[in-house]
């Protein structure tokens, strides 16, 4: 595959940002009485106001233009129909699958109708699900099972942590779900002190049962149900597993019928919607994870058929490359104005920075242009009072996203009011900042002396025109955060394809298994670490001498 610098539209869009460059929001927006009509989309839910861009009817032509150059209707379609475009492991990228319509009869990949896969995977989700809600599951005890605890780490452990935040609301109160994740002893020391062992289920979320963090956090959960009193050969009564190596599963002390499937065209940052997401329907109940599960499907279905000048991922993904690679962008900021929304963030840093932080094509030449932006942010008002003194008056670019519901499942007073006015009023002062003829006057207006104005005003002054998007909806739901969450995922992949690269591995995450494996070896062995680098060799030492 060529550089996207080859396409006519890429070279065109370089030119255009020269003219571009001193164009100002505020003037698109006084030239076009219907900018902010002409800039907005919606589809499952979300409303898309981009009209906050540096972006004119031409910029988005251009932009789009290089979508189609970039192949991206072939690129959908392959997905889709389960394509192997995942070439760097030669395999399909389905996660599209999983939440297919119940009317989808049949999607064949290598020979197997995967729909029957999923759909009975889901089936024994339910079954699962059940027993526990029921009171059928019980610990050895025989008491009813209070307390989930899903053990995992990377996509096995954030995205469905994250849903299962969002979706507090919808959350049933006999059962209470936890998460651990970090190799760090304290992590799992914590949680246990919550838990009593007899009345615990740790679900184990590992595709071969043999992730360091993930077998450690296992093993460790498993001696304290012991430690506790649980037997040994009534162990299973407390485990279940989501894992490919069922043999694995068993001999730890798994039942074969609480052992659920993964599957190598699933990748871990995109299988909430599978069984790694049982921590979220043990959480809400499996029709509120159908509802999570429509609400994605609904997104897919508007990115694979909706015109791309009215396609959310298709826009998003083209205005994330325009200020990533013709405006210097390093860094993409994720604002949500939902409490429920706060770790969603850190969901979309996984997602796009393990997918796009990728230094070769396809057709493994080295790219020539940058790719993934860093994906930060945090729940709005908070980083008002923290990080939003950059956007406004850094030196760097940041766009933003911000994400708002228009309703909220807790009314206080004039609290959601409040948050929503400081939503608006964000994105608002980042397009129109304050010149210094207004720092000027708003001293003066104050009772400040001529010297104090020609002293503080510089200090004052905000150089706006920074850009954002406002996704909005009515309310957060099951529905709603499905489609939120796969309008990001469609996203990266748009700008993974423009970019040219292989959104779907991750080769990069490999050298440090393999360095943190013969390092541990080094700091429990009196081993001769000379050959090392002397920082190496300094750090197992302290190490070794602090034990």
């Amino acid at each position: 595959m060529s550089s996207p610098t080859q396409h006519s539209a890429w070279q065109a869009l370089a030119q255009h940002q020269q003219a571009m460059a001193s164009v100002k929001m505020t003037e698109l927006f006084a030239n076009d009485a219907t900018r902010a009509e002409s800039f907005k989309a919606s589809a499952a839910g979300w409303s898309l106001d981009y009209s906050k861009n540096r972006a004119n009817t031409d910029t988005m032509k251009l932009l789009l233009q290089l979508v189609e150059q970039a192949g991206m209707k072939s690129a959908i379609t392959g997905m889709f129909k389960g394509d192997h475009i995942n070439n760097t492991e030669n395999r399909s990228v389905l996660h599209v699958a999983l939440r297919a319509s119940k009317a989808q009869e049949a999607l064949m990949v290598d020979g197997v109708n995967v729909l029957d896969e999923v759909r009975n995977t889901l089936a024994q989700m339910e079954n699962f699900v059940t027993q526990l809600h029921s009171g059928e599951w019980k610990g050895y005890s025989g008491k009813k099972i209070t307390d989930v605890v899903s053990i995992g780490i990377g996509g096995s452990y954030l995205g469905p942590k994250v849903v299962t935040e969002a979706l507090t609301p919808y959350k049933k109160d006999d059962i209470r779900v936890h998460f651990v994740a970090n190799i760090d002893g304290s992590d799992i020391t914590e949680k246990l002190k919550l838990l009593k062992a007899d009345s615990t289920v740790f679900i184990v979320s590992s595709k071969s049962f043999g992730t360091l963090e993930t077998l450690y956090n296992a093993n460790a959960a498993r001696a304290w149900c012991i430690a506790e009193g649980v037997p040994e050969a009534e162990i299973k009564k407390h485990f279940a597993a989501v894992s490919s190596n069922v043999e694995k599963a068993v001999k730890f002390g798994m039942a074969e019928e609480n052992i659920f499937p993964m599957w190598d065209w699933v990748g871990g940052r995109y299988s909430l919607w599978s069984a790694i997401g049982l921590p979220v329907a043990v959480a809400v109940g499996m029709n509120h994870f159908y509802e999570l599960l429509d609400g994605a499907h609904a997104m897919d279905e508007h990115f694979k058929s909706a015109p791309f000048e009215q396609n959310l991922p298709v826009i998003m993904g083209a205005l994330g490359v325009w200020y990533s690679n013709f405006h210097n962008a390093q860094t993409h900021a994720l604002i949500p104005y939902d409490h429920y929304l706060r770790a969603m963030p850190a969901h979309i840093q996984q997602l796009d920075m393990e997918s796009n932080g990728k230094a070769n094509l396809v057709d493994g030449s080295g790219v020539e242009t940058d790719t993934g932006p860093i994906i930060w942010g945090g729940a709005g008002t908070n980083g008002q009072h923290a990080y939003h003194q950059l956007l406004h008056q850094g030196t760097r670019l940041v766009p933003v996203d911000f994400i708002a519901p228009l309703k909220t499942h807790n009314p206080v007073a004039d609290h959601h009011a409040q948050l929503f006015a400081n939503c608006l009023s964000q994105s608002q002062a980042l397009m129109v900042g304050k010149s210094l003829a207004q720092a000027e006057q708003e001293l003066r207006d104050a009772g400040a002396t001529e010297e104090q104005v020609a002293a503080i005003a510089p200090h004052k002054v905000i150089p706006g025109n920074r850009p954002s998007n406002t996704l909005l909806t009515e309310q957060l739901t099951p529905f709603t955060t499905g489609s939120l969450i796969a309008l990001y995922e469609h996203r990266t992949f748009v700008q993974g394809t423009i970019w040219g690269i292989n959104s779907f591995d991750q080769w990069g995450v490999e050298l440090g298994k393999v360095l943190g494996t013969d390092i541990y070896n080094r700091l429990v062995n009196d081993t001769d670490n000379s050959q090392l680098d002397a920082s190496t060799q300094a750090l197992i030492a302290a190490f070794k001498t602090a034990q």
